[in-house]
């Protein structure tokens, strides 16, 4: 499959590209960002896959998360998809920022008319590894997997829903149960239809309940002052209830004073970035 190289920026002795590439899954063109650290100039390395929220494509975490000299320190390849495809021509896919374009959402859609390209959950899980795998000095049996609300919701159900494929997985400040948010509602109603058993697939609190895989240690970082947090659209406590119960290993750090922002990840980045090494040897 053809990458058409968009830009390539030295950082920390490595270099951070982005890429385009018609992809299979999505009908449509689509970019990524990887940042490449100076070890992979001579031996494979781990990838670690950050996935973005709502309304962001994949220039929002290589800009402002900051986490550029750890992944370079660790040997880390970080690899940041865009939210969703663009451009298809949907009705209605522009209309909100929470809906449609830069929301995916990470599912796989089962509805018209997003079906045939709202497939985020099978291109971020199948597609895009093995384009990566194919083109970059890569450890494919080294991956894991983080992300930010509706990103953190995604590497949740990533990791849920495929046991042992990821090493580790961590969030900032995730979607825990998007089946009892108004942001999940929305989303899973018009992506997947009204039978909300069925939405209970990618609910990583509903997952979880029944996860029976290898051990999973989870890092979650949620900012006290995050005004979704208090606006009931996050819903950590119910995922925390859960894991406690099938007694899955998760750290939840409640962090004074922050928000939702970027300014809130790039403070906590280096402990992910050290959370995801730990796990991957590196």
């Amino acid at each position: 499959m053809a990458l058409k190289q968009i830009s390539s920026n030295k950082c920390f002795e490595g270099y951070q590209k982005v890429f385009e590439h018609d992809s299979s899954e999505l009908k449509c063109k689509i970019r990524f960002g990887i940042y490449l650290p100076p070890k992979a100039e001579t031996s494979k390395c781990p990838v670690v896959y950050w996935l973005s929220g709502l309304t962001c494509t994949e220039q929002n975490f290589i800009t402002k998360a900051a986490f550029h000299q750890a992944a370079a320190e660790h040997g880390l390849i970080v690899v940041a998809p865009d939210t969703s495809p663009r451009g298809c021509n949907i009705d209605g896919e522009e209309d909100s920022w929470d809906f449609g374009t830069g929301a995916g959402f990470y599912v796989n859609a089962t509805e018209d008319p997003w079906k045939t390209n709202y497939r985020m959950y099978s291109y971020v899980v199948e597609e895009l590894p093995q384009l990566i795998n194919g083109n970059f000095p890569t450890d494919p049996d080294r991956i894991s997997i983080f992300g930010h609300s509706m990103g953190g919701h995604g590497a949740l159900i990533c990791a849920l829903k495929n046991p042992g494929k990821y090493k580790t997985v961590s969030a900032f400040a995730p979607i825990c149960n998007p089946i009892q948010c108004p942001w999940g509602q929305k989303a899973f109603s018009g992506y997947l239809g009204s039978d909300a058993t069925k939405w209970e697939a990618y609910d990583a609190t509903y997952l979880v309940k029944t996860y029976s895989g290898s051990q999973l240690d989870i890092l979650i970082d949620q900012g006290k002052d995050d005004q979704f947090l208090s606006a009931g659209q996050l819903l950590p406590d119910n995922f925390i209830a859960a894991c406690t119960e099938r007694k899955i290993p998760v750290v939840f750090r409640l962090q004074e004073g922050y928000d939702h922002s970027y300014f809130f990840i790039t403070t906590f980045i280096n402990d992910h970035i050290k959370h995801h090494a730990k796990y991957l040897n590196a």
